[in-house]
């Protein structure tokens, strides 16, 4: 089964970095998922929660202001203006 390598980072900070099986972040045009296999995008965040499932049922969960999400080749890396588990 495919994953996800999932970096969330803020300007002055890794947060959390791992592997995953689903990413939802809210973006300025409203909330997104990402699975394996998904097409390159890039979108800016609004500032909100990124959820990270993990093993299929845990999920890490950061507030993240600002920035942006980039998905290519099963990377998905979000960089945030601040960030921080919660």
């Amino acid at each position: 089964m495919a994953v996800l390598n999932v970096s969330v980072v803020a300007a002055d900070h890794e947060v959390w970095s791992g592997e995953a099986s689903m990413v939802v972040a809210k973006t300025v045009e409203g909330e997104i998922g990402i699975l394996p296999g998904h097409e390159p995008l890039l979108a800016i965040l609004a500032s909100g929660e990124v959820r990270v499932t993990v093993n299929g049922s845990e999920s890490i969960r950061a507030q993240a202001d600002d920035g942006f999400l980039s998905v290519e080749n099963n990377t998905v890396t979000i960089v945030a203006r601040q960030a921080e588990l919660v």
